[in-house]
Parts: structure tokens; C-alpha cells; sequence
């Protein structure tokens, strides 16, 4: 098997993507499951160009890793100065890492456009910077910035940048294609010539996704010879974000053949990339190769059907082989073959012949042709399929009537919403009030209020995701304004998590059944753990 390294750098890259802001906290986490993942190297940030980055460096040299090397990023050093006496660039040498990666310029264009120099002063800057750094260092990359673009525009500039690099101890010439514009065919051309140009030298690949090539090229770049290379986790990063290393991995191990972080430690691949989302307060994208929700989900019920039988019908690898999960969604598009696999999934398997499964057919049509949506609302059915299959009903508490109201008091003031609820549980009257950040959160904070002195563990219940829809189209749409409304709420606890939804044509109404499902759910499960199911 031939090895790959892994090269990370989320914590750098990474969070040049909007919406994603990291603590050095946050940081020092994120480096810690990158370590147990198994990859080589942890670029942990810039030190010399921001306090975050400068007191990561600080504080992750109190930690030990067993797996990864830290790295520190920087630049060639500022060519109005020297490297002894440009500040950022000498932060390197005291920010304790041992490996560095520094990028220089390898197209002309940046060169005399960007930095104001010609060719020949921008290649003894690369060679003074990797050689000032040579004898401080474990390891050092040299980024070759733009070098796709630089090779395809002036060639001879571009190999010439990567030759002095080279001579002067750099230990890998990372070839960057910075704008992420370049197709796997010049990937390919531009691998080829620095292998051939720089026989001796140890090749890897930087990617960015603008063409929506990243992890292609990034893969082509390594069939051509690459033995390192660099991206995210989860493809974050600036403009359409970085190589992803989540695509990157399990390629490499499953359809290459080439060893990076080994199978054992890929089998959590699943695990560390919804972590790190976590961590960044970012949503895991759902339909992301391999890591994402619905990367072996399956809905149609032929396709379901073939892969009762053999999932090698419609999924590419074992799901478990990147810690991922098989899924059958439910939904008007379903045949007998996905309810069979859920009856099985819930403990109650059922025969093609049972009279139940027409039954819970025609159920899940019909109410999918009003609006619900349980492809995504799997708590919900599951409530549905035991009050059909077991004729289990859920009688935890009974709703006797809810009030909202919403007012606004001044122009500037916030609005002001309060809920009053009246349920019984058993033969016992509960009547509470209570306000809240908009009528739906009043309502389920009454609802708590009143549920939690006979039911404490819905303390443990979390609101985490709340999604509301207009139906146009659906059966009963009234259109405009008055058309009706689909809320999903996504709730969780210390166990899990479980997605419930309502359909009305009141906001109101219809956040109230997604949340009383939601409540029936959780104490549905406390009941089949009690019971061992």
C-alpha cells in the first residue's frame, strides 16, 4: 500500500469561511479529534498575523498528540525587509512548532503585481526564506501559491520557484491551486512536470473548490504521484471552501488503495466530521459524500427493495466503513419494501401479507398528500406506525386548549408573546402560562412547565432546530397567505436526537402537534429503554 500523508488545516484554511468563527478553545478541540482521527499534520494557524492564532500555539504545546505533528503556517518573508528582520515571519521560529508551512508566490503575475518585484528577486526570496528556516525545523512545506495557474502562464518562472525551494531543504512542494479554477487534466500536466523537472523531489496537492473539483483534483494529483496532501474537514474554507478531506480519505483507502489514516481510524470519520460541524455551530451538510445524513439514505421503493437484498445494488461502500449508517426514508414515493424495513427497525416485523401494512400505505400517502413530510419527521411516524401496528396510543397527557398572544407595546420595543395551556395528565388539571421568544417557544415553555412535575425528564429535552414551509401545491392549499404551513422541530436530549412535524394552516397549530409529538417521543423511548428495546 502506498502511504498518503493527510495534511489538515481547518483550523487555518478552514476558518475562512463565512459563518465559521473558532475560539482557541474551540481550536484546541478541534485539534485534539483531528489527532484521535488519525491525521499527520494540524496546521494550526498563522502565529504572526493574529492573537488567536499566536495563543493556540501557546496553549497547544501543554497538550500531547499521538498521531499528528503541528504545523505553523506562514509567508516568504516580506521583501522590503530581510528574514532576520521581518517580525511575522521570525514568529515562526518562536511559536514552537516544528513543522512549518510557508507559501510564496509561483506566478509571475503575483510576483510583479502583488509584490512590486521581478521573477528573480521573488525566487531568491523562496530560497532565503526555506533556507533561514532549515535548521529550526522538523519539516517544511513550501506552498507553491497559484502554481497551476503560474505553470500554465510562464512555466519556467513557476518550476524555477519550486527548484530553489527544493535546494534549499524544503521537504515537500505543495503545488496550490489557489483559485480553484484548474481542471484534473492540468492537475495532472503540472504534477507531471515538477516530477520530472525535480525527479528527487516529494510532491503534494492543494485544492480549492471553485470548479467544484476540488477532491478530483486533489485525487488526480495523487494518482500522478502526489505522496501529501492538504484540505478541511468537511471542504470548509474561503469562497466555495477547500479540498475535503471527509471525500479525500475514504477515496483514497477504498477506491485507490493507498493508506492515509488506516481503516480502523476512517470508521470515524462520520463521528469527527459532525463534531467539528458542532464545534464551528455549523449544521452537518445532509447530503455530503460519505459523512452526510442522506449519503446512503434511501426513499424510492425499488431502490429500497434491491438493497434489503444486497446494499451493493445502490451504495457504493458499507456505510460503517466511514461510520455512516444506512437509512430507508419514508414517503408517497414508498413501497411496501421501506415499511417492511422500518417494522423490522422497530421491532415488529411484518409479513408482505398483513392487513396493517395496507393500512400504514395508505396512511402515509394520504397524509403525505396533505403536507407531512416523514422522510424527514422519523419520530413522527414511528409514533404513527405503533398507534397502527401495536395499536399502542399515547397517553402521557390530554391537550384541553392553548391561548397565544403576541403584542407590540412601543415601536421600538421587542414583541411580547405569552401562552397559556391546559392539559391533563391522568385525572389530574394542569393550567400553566408562560412567556417566551415568540408564540412558539411560549407555548412549549407551557407546555413544559405544565408536563415536567409529572414527567421531570423533559428537563433533558433541547428545541434545536425549528423549520417552517409554505405548501404550495398540497392538497388542501388555500393559497397566498392563508395557504398551509409545514414546521419541522428538530428536539434532542443527552441520547439523541429525533425530527417531529405539524401541518396546518395555522403557524400555531402546526408548531403545536411537531412539539407534542416531540414530547410523546421522548417519553416513548424512555419507556422502550425501561423495557430493553
Amino acid at each position: 500500500m502506498h502511504r498518503i500523508a493527510i495534511y489538515d488545516t481547518t483550523l487555518r484554511d478552514g476558518t475562512q469561511a463565512e459563518e465559521l468563527n473558532l475560539t482557541t478553545k474551540d481550536k484546541v478541540r478541534i485539534a485534539a479529534k483531528l489527532d484521535e482521527l488519525g491525521v499527520h499534520y494540524i496546521e494550526g494557524g498563522w502565529p504572526g498575523s493574529n492573537p488567536t492564532d499566536k495563543q493556540f500555539f501557546d496553549e497547544i504545546a501543554e497538550h500531547t498528540f499521538k498521531n499528528a505533528s503541528i504545523a505553523a503556517f506562514g509567508s516568504t518573508f516580506n521583501p522590503k525587509a530581510d528574514p532576520d528582520s521581518d517580525p511575522i515571519f521570525q514568529s515562526l521560529l518562536t511559536c514552537g512548532a516544528e513543522v512549518f508551512t510557508i507559501f510564496g508566490k509561483t506566478w509571475d503575475l503575483h510576483a510583479t503585481l502583488a509584490l512590486n518585484i521581478d521573477t528573480e528577486r521573488n525566487i531568491e526570496i523562496i530560497r532565503q526564506s526555506v533556507a533561514h528556516l532549515r535548521p529550526h525545523a522538523r519539516e517544511i512545506f513550501f506552498d507553491a501559491e497559484h502554481f497551476f495557474d503560474g505553470f500554465r502562464a510562464n512555466p519556467e518562472f513557476a518550476l524555477s520557484c519550486l527548484e530553489a525551494a527544493h535546494e534549499s531543504g524544503a521537504d515537500v512542494l505543495v503545488l496550490c491551486d489557489t483559485n480553484g479554477g484548474s481542471l484534473p487534466y492540468q492537475i495532472a500536466e503540472g504534477v507531471n512536470a515538477v516530477r520530472t523537472r525535480i525527479p528527487n523531489a516529494a510532491v503534494g496537492i492543494h485544492a480549492h473548490n471553485d470548479g467544484e473539483l476540488a477532491v478530483a483534483n486533489s485525487l488526480e494529483a495523487i494518482r500522478h504521484g502526489a505522496v501529501h496532501v492538504q484540505g478541511t474537514m468537511n471542504g470548509y474554507g474561503e469562497r466555495c471552501g477547500n479540498a475535503n478531506l471527509c471525500s479525500i480519505i475514504p477515496n483514497l483507502e477504498l477506491k485507490l488503495g493507498m493508506e492515509s489514516i488506516g481503516a480502523e481510524n476512517m470508521s470515524r470519520l462520520t463521528e469527527v466530521s459532525h463534531y467539528i460541524s458542532e464545534i464551528a455551530n455549523l449544521r452537518p451538510f445532509m447530503r455530503q459524500p460519505f459523512v452526510g445524513a442522506s449519503a446512503f439514505a434511501h426513499k424510492g421503493g425499488v431502490h429500497v427493495s434491491a438493497v434489503r437484498k444486497d446494499s451493493r445494488t445502490y451504495e457504493h461502500i458499507k456505510p460503517t466503513d466511514v461510520g455512516n449508517m444506512q437509512r430507508v426514508l419514508l414517503s408517497d414515493l414508498a413501497g411496501r419494501s421501506n415499511l417492511l424495513h422500518k417494522a423490522e427497525q422497530f421491532g415488529h416485523p411484518l409479513e408482505k401479507g398483513d392487513p396493517r401494512l395496507d393500512q400504514l400505505v395508505r396512511e402515509l400517502k394520504l397524509r403525505e398528500s396533505e403536507g407531512f413530510e416523514y422522510s424527514v419527521a422519523e419520530a413522527s411516524f414511528e409514533l404513527m406506525f405503533h398507534k397502527i401496528v401495536s395499536g399502542r396510543h399515547f397517553n402521557y397527557f390530554k391537550f384541553r386548549n392553548f391561548f397565544v398572544v403576541d403584542a407590540k407595546r412601543e415601536e421600538d420595543a421587542e414583541p411580547f408573546s405569552e401562552a397559556t395551556v391546559m392539559v391533563h395528565v391522568g385525572d389530574q388539571e394542569e393550567h400553566t402560562a408562560a412567556t417566551g421568544m415568540g408564540p412558539v417557544n411560549a407555548l412549549d415553555r407551557a407546555l413544559r412547565k405544565a408536563l415536567e412535575r409529572f414527567y421531570p425528564s423533559l428537563a433533558d429535552v433541547r428545541l434545536l432546530d425549528f423549520k417552517v414551509r409554505v405548501l404550495s401545491g398540497a392538497v388542501r392549499d388555500t393559497g397566498g397567505t392563508a395557504s398551509f404551513v409545514r414546521v419541522l422541530v428538530e428536539s434532542g436530549d443527552s441520547h439523541e436526537r429525533w425530527t417531529t412535524v405539524g401541518v396546518s394552516h395555522n403557524i400555531i397549530e402546526a408548531s403545536w402537534q411537531a412539539v407534542v409529538d416531540s414530547y410523546n417521543y421522548k417519553l416513548f423511548r424512555e419507556d422502550m429503554r425501561k423495557i430493553g428495546k
